[in-house]
C-alpha cells in the first residue's frame, strides 16, 4: 500500500476496484480517493494474479493523475500555434476533416492510431467507429511495437491468439525459460513469484536468454548471451539437441500436431558447434540448456520482447511454442506457454479488434466471419473492409509519407518518440497535408505536432474492464471526475460517432452503445462463440473477483485457467483466426492451403531456416545496440516521468557496455558518451557492466517533453532517434533490436530535464479539480 504522505487508512473516503496500467501483469489493487482526488493505492489480497503485491510504479504512478500539467482544455492549431477551444470547436473541426476527406477520397484517407493502456470497451468502440462506421482498414495500436509478434507466433502455431499458460504455471514448473524477457523489471510482481519458487522447498531450473546481465540472468541456473539477432539460430539449435536425444512426445506429436517432419529435417542443419557459431554462445552451455529444457517434466516458458524486437522475430518465437508442442508441455500445470504483452491492455486491443485483427478473433480472410461481424454490428459485409490484411502501423506511416493517408487519430500513445527512426517519423507528423488528431492527457511530444489535440481522461477517472497477459480480466472503477473538460476516450469516440452520424443498415445511430457498461455488453456479444468469450462475465461478478481469465461462458462459468488442456486447438480451417505466413518472407497462406495442411485443426510446427540481419556492426559501427524498458518507467515516460520517486529513481537516459568495451574505448562509469548509427546520434552517461561484449542497451523511454526542446527537433536524447526503419515480415513488428552503432567519449551534456513535484502536492487542495489546473 501506498498512500500521499500524511494520510492514513482512516483517511481513505472510498477504495475503489481497479488493476495496474503502466505494465501487462494485471496487478489487482484499489484506488484510494479522499476529497474527490486519488491518493494512493493498496493490492488487492485476493487477487489470482499479485496476490496483494505491488511493484514501484503500482506504487507511486497513481501521483501522475495529479500533475499540473494535464490537459483540461481542447486545443485546435491557429496560425501554426495550439490554442484553447471549446469542445464544439475541435470536434466540428475534426469531424468537417472526416467528412472531407470521405466524399474526396474515401475512408483509406482516414487512419488510427491506439493504445495498449486503453479499456476493453473502448477498443471494441473504436473498432466498431473505423470498420463499420468508417469503413478504413487502417487502425493499429501501438501494441504493434510491443506485441505483435506475441499475437503471430500464437496464431502461426495454434490458429488463434490467446495464451495457452497461466501465471500459476510458474508455481508448479521445475523449468523455467525466459526468453528475451527480463521479467524482473517488465512484470516485477510476476519475477517475485519466480523468486517465491527459487526460495522453497523445491525450487524451479531458471534459464535465462538474454544478451544482458539482468537480475534475471544473475538469478539463472544458465544464462545464454547470444549475439543480437541469431535468436532463430539459437532456438533451431536447442530444437536440434531436444530431437536427437529424443526428449520429444512422439504420441502427442502424431495426435495433436502436424508439420513435425519439416521441423526434424530443418533442425539437422543446427547442430551446436554450427549454433555456437553463429550465436557466439559455448557449445557446451547449449547442450546444457537443451538437457533441461528436454528433461524437464514440467515446462513453462515465457517470451518478451528480447525475441519480439529482433530480426526474424516471429520465427523465433513460433520455436518456442514448437519446443512445448514436441515435448507435449501444453495444458496442465507447469506447463505452458506464455507469449508474453508488453502493456496492460495489449491482450484487449487484439481481441476487440483494435489493431491488426478483426473483432473476436475473427479472420479477416474468412469471409463467413465477416457476414458474422457484419450481423452483430447490424451493417452490411460490404462495409468492414476485407480486401486485404488491416494496414499495421508502419505501413499507414508510408500512406502518411506519400500523401494517400490524409487524417491520422492518435489515442493514447506517442509515436514521436516510440517509433524508429525518428527524424523520418517527427518529418511525417508534421506535414501540412496530414491532419493530426492527438487524444491524450499530457501535451506530448506527439501532441505538440497535432492539429486538434482532445483531452483525456487517465485510469481512476473511468469505468471499464482490461486483460493481463495471461487473460486475466479486470474491472476497473471511476474512482474521481477528471480534470476540467477532459473525456473518457470512450465518451469522446461515441461523440465523434454521432456527430458523423453513422448508422447501421436499419437507421439506427451506429455504434448502438451509449457508456461502458452498454458497451461491454455489446463486446460479450461479439466475443460470444469465439475463443475470447465474455458472455459469462458482467461489471457485477467483476467487481468482486480476483481476477477472471477468459474465455468465461456457460460452459466455463468460473474462466479457463489454461488452454488446450484437451488437445483441441482454435486452429480448425472454418475458425482459425488467421491461415497463417511463410515465416521467412511473411506470404500470406491461402485458405485452401491451409485446409490441406491441417484439416483438422491441430496445432502447427512450423520451421524457418536462419538468415543474417539487415544490419551487421563494421568497422565504422562495430557494435549492436539494442533497446528496452526498466523499471521505473513506462514507454515514453508521459506518465511515468511526472511522478517524483520514478523519476528520481531513473531521470536521465543511458547507455549500458561492457567493461572491456569500456576500457578500450577510454569510457569510464557516469562518463557522457556519444552513440552513433547511421540515422543519427544521442548522448548518454555509460553503465559500465556484464552485458555481453560488443552490445550497447539504452532504454527507449526519454523523449523530450521535459526539456528545453519539447519537441525533439533537435534530437539528442531518445534511443529512437538511432533505430532503423523495419520490422519482422510476419508480425509487422519494428526492429529495435538490429542497429548497428559506434560510442565514444563525448564533451556535451545530456539534455537537461526539468525536476518534477513530490506526491504532498495531491493534499494542497483536495477539491475536485477544475480548468484552472
Amino acid at each position: 500500500m501506498r498512500l500521499a504522505d500524511g494520510l492514513t487508512e482512516a483517511d481513505v473516503d472510498e477504495w475503489v476496484p481497479s488493476a495496474a496500467v503502466l505494465h501487462s501483469n494485471g496487478d489487482g489493487l484499489d484506488i484510494a480517493v479522499r476529497g474527490g482526488r486519488v491518493v494512493g493505492v493498496r493490492g488487492r489480497g485476493d487477487d489470482r494474479v499479485n496476490r496483494g503485491r505491488l511493484d514501484p510504479k503500482d506504487l507511486f504512478g497513481w501521483q501522475a493523475n495529479s500533475a499540473p500539467d494535464r490537459l483540461t482544455t481542447p486545443l485546435v492549431r491557429v496560425d501554426g500555434e495550439l490554442v484553447e477551444a471549446s469542445w464544439e470547436e475541435a470536434m466540428d473541426r475534426v469531424v468537417a476533416h472526416s467528412k472531407r476527406l470521405l466524399d474526396d477520397q474515401g475512408p483509406s484517407a482516414i487512419g488510427f492510431c491506439t493504445s495498449g493502456q486503453l479499456f476493453a470497451e473502448e477498443y471494441y468502440t473504436l473498432a466498431a467507429i473505423a470498420r463499420g462506421g468508417l469503413g478504413t482498414n487502417h487502425l493499429d495500436g501501438n501494441t504493434r511495437l510491443c506485441t505483435a509478434t506475441a499475437a503471430a507466433a500464437l496464431k502461426e502455431s495454434f490458429g488463434c491468439d490467446g495464451q495457452p499458460g497461466s501465471y500459476t504455471d510458474v508455481d508448479h514448473a521445475d523449468v523455467i525459460a525466459l526468453f528475451g524477457h527480463n521479467v524482473a523489471e517488465t512484470q516485477a510482481v510476476l519475477w517475485t513469484r519466480v523468486l517465491d519458487r527459487l526460495a522453497g522447498p523445491r525450487p524451479p531450473k531458471l534459464l535465462c536468454v538474454d544478451p544482458r546481465t539482468t537480475p534475471v540472468a544473475e538469478a539463472a541456473t544458465l544464462h545464454l548471451a547470444p549475439i543480437p539477432g541469431t535468436n532463430l539460430a539459437l532456438m533451431n539449435g536447442l530444437l536440434h539437441e531436444v530431437i536427437a536425444n529424443g526428449w520429444i512426445d512422439e504420441d502427442y506429436i502424431g495426435q495433436s500436431t502436424v508439420g513435425f517432419d519439416e521441423l526434424k529435417e530443418m533442425v539437422a542443419d543446427y547442430p551446436p558447434d554450427r549454433v555456437a557459431e553463429i550465436c557466439g554462445v559455448p557449445e557446451d552451455q547449449l547442450r546444457e540448456a537443451a538437457r533441461l529444457l528436454g528433461t524437464a517434466e514440467r515446462l513453462t516458458s515465457t517470451v518478451l520482447q528480447g525475441f519480439y524486437q529482433s530480426h526474424q522475430a516471429t520465427a523465433a518465437a513460433v520455436q518456442v511454442n514448437n519446443l512445448h508442442l514436441v515435448r507435449g508441455m501444453l495444458g496442465k500445470p507447469g506447463c505452458g506457454v506464455l507469449q508474453m504483452n508488453g502493456q496492460p491492455t495489449a491482450e484487449n486491443t487484439r481481441e476487440c479488434g483494435a489493431d491488426g485483427d478483426l473483432t473476436g478473433f475473427r479472420n479477416w480472410a474468412n469471409d463467413s466471419h465477416v457476414a458474422e461481424l457484419a450481423e452483430v454490428w447490424n451493417v452490411e459485409p460490404t462495409q468492414i473492409p476485407h480486401y486485404g490484411p488491416p494496414t499495421h502501423l508502419m505501413q499507414m506511416l508510408r500512406y502518411a509519407e506519400n500523401g494517400t493517408l490524409r487524417l491520422l487519430w492518435v489515442s493514447a500513445t506517442n509515436p514521436a518518440v516510440s517509433l524508429p527512426d525518428l527524424p523520418r517519423i517527427r518529418s511525417i507528423l508534421s506535414q501540412e497535408r496530414l491532419f493530426l488528431v492527438v487524444q491524450d492527457a499530457f501535451l506530448t511530444e506527439t501532441a505538440a505536432l497535432a492539429d486538434v489535440v482532445l483531452p483525456a481522461a487517465l485510469w481512476g477517472e473511468k469505468t471499464g474492464t482490461f486483460t493481463n497477459a495471461d487473460r486475466t480480466v479486470h474491472f476497473s472503477g471511476k474512482a474521481v471526475d477528471p480534470p476540467g473538460a477532459a473525456r473518457s476516450d470512450l465518451d469522446i469516440f461515441l461523440d465523434y460517432a454521432r456527430r458523423m452520424d453513422f448508422r447501421d443498415k436499419d437507421g439506427n445511430p451506429f455504434p448502438q452503445w451509449h457508456d461502458a457498461e452498454s458497451a461491454f455488453q455489446a463486446w460479450q456479444q461479439a466475443s460470444a462463440g469465439r475463443p475470447c468469450d465474455y458472455t459469462g462475465l458482467s461489471y457485477a461478478k467483476l467487481r468482486t473477483s480476483g481476477g477472471i481469465q477468459w474465455p468465461c461462458n456457460e460452459e466455463h462459468p468460473d474462466g479457463t485457467e489454461r488452454l488446450y488442456a484437451d488437445g483441441k486447438f482454435f486452429a480448425d480451417p472454418d475458425y482459425c483466426e488467421s491461415y497463417g505466413r511463410d515465416l521467412v518472407t511473411g506470404a500470406t497462406m491461402e485458405p485452401v492451403e491451409y485446409k490441406a495442411m491441417n484439416p483438422d485443426g491441430k496445432a502447427m510446427i512450423k520451421a524457418a531456416e536462419y538468415l543474417p540481419p539487415h544490419e551487421c556492426p563494421d568497422e565504422r559501427f562495430p557494435f549492436s545496440l539494442i533497446t528496452g524498458r526498466t523499471i521505473y518507467h513506462f514507454h515514453t515516460r508521459t506518465k511515468t516521468g511526472r511522478v517524483p520517486q520514478l523519476n528520481d529513481a531513473e531521470p536521465e537516459v543511458w547507455v549500458e557496455i561492457a567493461a572491456e568495451d569500456a576500457k578500450r574505448g577510454g569510457i569510464e562509469d557516469g562518463a557522457v558518451t556519444a552513440i552513433t548509427t547511421p540515422r543519427g546520434t544521442i548522448h548518454a552517461r555509460a553503465r559500465v557492466t556484464a552485458i555481453r561484449e560488443g552490445v550497447l542497451f539504452l532504454p527507449f523511454h526519454y523523449g523530450y517533453w521535459d526539456t528545453a526542446d519539447p519537441a525533439g527537433r533537435d534530437g539528442g536524447r531518445a534511443a529512437n532517434e538511432l533505430t532503423p526503419t523495419d520490422w519482422d515480415p510476419v508480425s509487422k513488428q519494428p526492429l529495435f533490436k538490429t542497429a548497428a552503432a559506434s560510442i565514444a567519449a563525448a564533451d556535451v551534456e545530456p539534455p537537461v530535464h526539468r525536476p518534477v513535484g513530490s506526491d504532498t502536492e495531491v493534499l494542497e487542495d483536495l477539491e475536485p479539480r477544475g480548468a484552472s489546473r
